[in-house]
């Protein structure tokens, strides 16, 4: 692997990885021919952020990979990670949407259901309503729960809606009906018409983006969908130009919330599918590296500029969620277990309505960014408190690439320091405790407060700013393992080049688990699995690398939630059924702790999932070396520690320098192009086969 250093080339084509985040934007190469990696990282240009992309592939294929001329010709293949849709949700900043929905059910939207997470929190905020009333319009019909239509769909009422909707100035519409899961002919009947009146507009219809039941849920899905549309499409037409003039060969992809990767076309259509677009691939690459390393329960930390993403991996295996709150909208999208709050390196440092200290979740971002970039911004960050204690280099980042003022950074903090009455470097810890606390409760969220005790856990640390305050947040959670891959800061580029393409489909039909019901249950299993071969088709998918996984969701009669239980290959026959109900039997006595014989059991919602496999970056092993450190060592510099409450020497490696066997003790700093690694006094480090950096942390 390099870091930004000159590959001669050669003549092989180049599977490419970027993710796009707050502050940079991360390159990741790798050489089909030799099976070599590479990374490439640029500030992100938040006004425009298809420029940031651009100019961090071009250089990545000039700088790492050695292609001067046409660089991106030489790409076979280019997938994306973004925060696009999410950063839209978290802001607010989505499209004006209109909404359709059955008569009678305008409000849904803001009544949602009778659960209420803080019951006696009389000031408990509420996540904004995307669509505002007047822009919510009813219109007359009914489809009832076995699919007959009791009222037709009013057309001159649909028409007139949509024309009214046209006036407002809407961009976007959502179409909801009740039981459009089971009969969606009034949506589609909807949705001609709102074509035919707002031409330009983004529509999405609740079957297409959420075929299931839950009509709140399906409904929240649809608007938050429809509410980023018009981003996303912007974005990617913005985007694709970029790429295809810079020569790229082949059509780029966009991961999504699942962990797997789909074209643009099909990611504009689906924001809602993206929101964890960036974050998802992070923890398919953490996934990869855990195994090969020998590591099954792991909780990946990812902190970048603007916020850290938590996830567990039990077993090897990470969680899949088929319905997810996100930023406080419930979303019926099939994503990884991700959990994730508003503390990065960029995270402002500021006092509360309290006097207390408070970091996040405001972000300086990635222009003005921190103080101690020197582009005008006067509030401290993170980045900041790490510049002052020289835990972070006090001159520069991204191997010299980057100048920092620390000078600003101590006006800034000193500032903060005399409203609070504290010494400066106490503060410039204390906002680094702070952040720490608030990365700590998103692990417990996960862990804790599911069964998972995090000690038993390894704490894989990534992103720009993970390997810097991984041990810190090990120690807080009484952790004693942090293992930090290769290249930490591009890890969710990385991902882009582990993963393979996917598709997720779905239809809610209530069957009983019954020999009577055989030919209904094998009839709606082959809807979804004929919809999964249909985007096998559509995006050229060679037979020998399709593979292909069914599910249902499964519950006893009269129970609110399901359990979803794995469908066995072949034919759907007697014998199927008997495994399902082995499997439904097996799964609940693992959630409740019991079974009950004889209880009818329901089959809820039909899910396949397709997977059309790619060829990966590979994780070679090299023999582990002598264990002496001494030719990784760069230098020193004095770094102030809690534990010593005083400027305290310590020693400088150079990543790229320390091969696997080597080990030594804290107080030490390893320092590459990516990220900055933190090893504070008493923790050890070793290299192992696979060039991660084991912490282990003391008792």
């Amino acid at each position: 692997m390099m870091d930004g250093s000159r590959n001669p080339g050669g003549e092989g084509n180049w599977r490419v990885g970027v993710d796009s985040g707050g502050t940079f934007t991360d390159v990741c190469l790798f050489d089909e021919a030799t099976g070599d990696v590479a990374v490439w990282k640029v500030s992100s240009t938040p006004d425009d952020p298809s420029r940031g992309i651009a100019q961090g592939v071009e250089e990545g294929m000039r700088e790492c990979a050695g292609v001067v001329d046409d660089p991106a010709a030489r790409i076979s293949y280019l997938g994306h990670g973004t925060t696009v849709a999410t950063n839209a949700l978290i802001t607010h900043r989505g499209a004006r949407v209109g909404l359709l929905t059955t008569e009678g059910f305008r409000d849904l939207l803001e009544i949602g259901r009778q659960k209420r997470p803080n019951l006696y929190d009389l000031f408990a905020g509420k996540p904004p309503v995307l669509v505002p009333r007047p822009l919510r319009f009813e219109v007359p019909e009914r489809v009832l729960h076995s699919g007959e239509i009791a009222t037709p769909l009013d057309e001159e009422a649909t028409r007139a809606a949509a024309r009214a909707l046209k006036l407002a100035g809407v961009e976007a519409v959502a179409i909801c009906f009740l039981y459009a899961f089971v009969n969606p002919v009034h949506e589609k009947a909807a949705r001609r018409i709102v074509e035919q009146e707002l031409p330009d507009a983004f529509i999405c219809a609740s079957h297409e983006i959420a075929p299931e039941f839950r009509e709140f849920e399906r409904l929240s899905t649809a608007t938050v969908n429809t509410y980023l549309g018009p981003i996303m499409h912007r974005y990617i037409s913005r985007l694709t130009p970029r790429l295809i003039s810079l020569g790229l060969p082949i059509p780029p992809h966009l991961t999504q919330s699942n962990g797997g990767v789909v074209r643009f076309g099909v990611a504009a259509q689906t924001p809602v599918r993206a929101v964890l677009s960036g974050p998802s691939t992070g923890v398919v690459a953490a996934q990869a590296i855990g195994k090969r390393a020998g590591f099954e329960d792991i909780i990946t930390f990812d902190m970048g500029g603007t916020s850290s993403d938590v996830a567990l991996m039990a077993r090897g295996q990470t969680t899949q969620t088929n319905e997810s709150l996100v930023h406080g909208y419930p979303i019926k999208a099939p994503m990884l277990d991700i959990h994730t709050v508003g503390a990065g390196g960029g995270s402002i440092a500021s006092i509360d309505s309290g006097g207390l200290l408070k970091v996040g979740p405001e972000s300086a971002s990635a222009d003005p960014g921190p103080v101690c970039y020197g582009r005008g911004a006067t509030e401290p960050t993170v980045t900041d408190a790490n510049i002052v204690l020289q835990v972070l280099n006090p001159t520069h980042l991204l191997d010299g690439r980057m100048e920092v003022r620390r000078d600003l950074a101590l006006e800034a903090i000193g500032g903060l320091a005399d409203r609070l009455g504290l010494d400066r470097m106490d503060t410039a810890q204390g906002i680094i405790s702070v952040v720490t606390a608030n990365m700590a409760k998103a692990i417990r969220v996960i862990s804790v407060q599911r069964g998972h005790d995090p000690r038993a856990y390894a704490l894989m640390a990534f992103g720009g700013a993970g390997p810097l305050h991984a041990v810190r947040l090990a120690q807080e959670l009484g952790m004693s393992r942090v293992i930090v891959p290769r290249n930490p800061g591009i890890l969710c580029a990385m991902g882009l080049l582990l993963t393979d393409l996917r598709a997720d489909f779905s239809v809610t039909r209530l069957i009983p688990l019954e020999s009577e019901k055989l030919a209904e249950i094998a009839a709606t299993a082959s809807k979804v699995e004929g919809e999964a071969g249909d985007w096998f088709t559509h995006e050229d998918i060679e037979p020998d690398r399709r593979r292909l996984t069914r599910r249902v969701d499964m519950r006893y009669e009269g129970q609110n939630y399901e359990l979803s239980v794995p469908i066995p290959e072949g034919p759907i026959t007697d014998a199927t059924l008997e495994a399902l109900r082995v499997g439904f039997t097996q799964a609940h006595e693992q959630m409740y702790g019991f079974a009950v014989e004889d209880e009818r059991i329901l089959c809820v919602t039909f899910r396949a999932e397709a997977l059309g496999l790619v060829r990966k970056a590979e994780l070679p092993r090299h023999p582990l070396g002598p264990e002496d450190a001494a030719e990784a060592v760069i230098g020193s510099r004095d770094v102030w520690y809690p534990e010593t409450r005083e400027f305290t020497e310590t020693t400088l490696y150079a990543r790229d320098r320390l091969a696997p066997g080597m080990c030594f003790t804290g107080p030490a700093i390893v320092e590459q192009m990516d990220t900055t690694t933190l090893v504070p006094p008493g923790v050890t480090a070793r290299v192992d086969e696979i060039d991660n950096l084991i912490l282990e942390l003391p008792q």
